[in-house]
């Protein structure tokens, strides 16, 4: 099932190291007829011990996948993974930082990735697209950067590049004057050629997400940033700004790259200033027009 799957280069590699680690250990080795659903059951309430909630689900559904191909291959003549309940994820509001974090990060990570810090807080691009951005995607006259591509990690080989997330993460985006001045400081104190990445590590190589966690974890310490902070958190942050300074959906949806606008408002709905005043004032507006004075009788 897994070799004959079209899958962009990282979505394999992620495939094959949950097949491997979850569900090969406890299904590899049996026919593929004989798995119940209670033994499946009991699987994901095993998972669930160890893995969050949307990782289960995740894993989950490429069983599902497996079992739904051999149906069609009439290897089985049903699919056990039915019925199966799945832990709860919690619902996790986005809880932007604040600007004066954003600062201390920039501050107190090394010099070599201060810039960094800066282009993903000032354009949302995602660690992949920040971390496989070239000099030539970044045009300093008309003050704009294509996203095109991202810098993919692949088991036992060196980061290579990927096309992006979706297909509406293709974009241009606007760059602010911080970003650009942050940039071109960056393009000169490291000589950096016209086709070779932004940004690199200490020995001049493409950075690795594995890698540049030893960098982030201690800088997110010392800017005493909230604990579980992450790159996508300058993402958020990015996001909120937008909000913030009164940016439609489908404006933020761009910038994102977001598959589709209600991808958007899912993240960031409780990000709109001054919602729940309008929802007051809609209804009053309307309600209490048709029908003022006591509507208790």
């Amino acid at each position: 099932w897994r070799a004959i799957q079209i899958h962009r280069p990282s979505t394999a590699a992620q495939v094959e190291t949950n097949l491997r680690r979850h569900i090969l250990p406890t299904f590899g080795d049996r026919p593929i007829s004989a798995i119940r659903t209670s033994e499946i059951q009991a699987w994901v309430h095993g998972r669930s011990q160890e893995l969050n909630p949307a990782t289960v689900e995740l894993v989950y559904r490429y069983l599902v996948a497996i079992f739904r191909a051999a149906v069609a291959d009439k290897v089985i003549t049903a699919s056990p993974a039915v019925e199966i309940k799945l832990p709860r994820s919690e619902p996790n509001q986005v809880e932007p930082l604040e600007t004066s974090v954003v600062e201390a990060l920039i501050d107190v990570i090394p010099d070599r990735y201060r810039s960094l810090v800066v282009l993903a807080a000032g354009t949302g691009l995602r660690q992949g697209e920040c971390f496989g951005l070239t000099r030539d995607r970044v045009n300093f006259l008309r003050r704009q950067l294509k996203v095109d591509r991202q810098l993919v990690l692949l088991p036992g080989g060196p980061p290579v590049f990927g096309p992006p997330k979706t297909d509406t993460s293709y974009r241009t985006i606007p760059l602010p004057a911080v970003v650009l001045d942050a940039l071109a400081a960056h393009v000169a104190r490291y000589e950096v050629a016209e086709d070779a990445f932004l940004f690199t590590n200490d020995a001049g190589e493409p950075i690795r997400r594995t890698r540049f966690s030893d960098v982030w974890r201690p800088a997110v310490k010392a800017a005493g940033a909230p604990t579980g902070t992450g790159f996508h958190s300058l993402r958020h942050y990015y996001a909120s700004l937008l909000i913030r300074h009164g940016e439609s959906v489908t404006t933020v949806q761009a910038r994102l790259g977001h598959k589709t606008a209600a991808e958007t408002l899912n993240t960031y709905s409780h990000l709109w200033p001054d919602s729940e005043d309008r929802t007051r004032a809609a209804v009053d507006e309307v309600l209490g027009v048709s029908r003022p004075a006591d509507i208790s009788r």
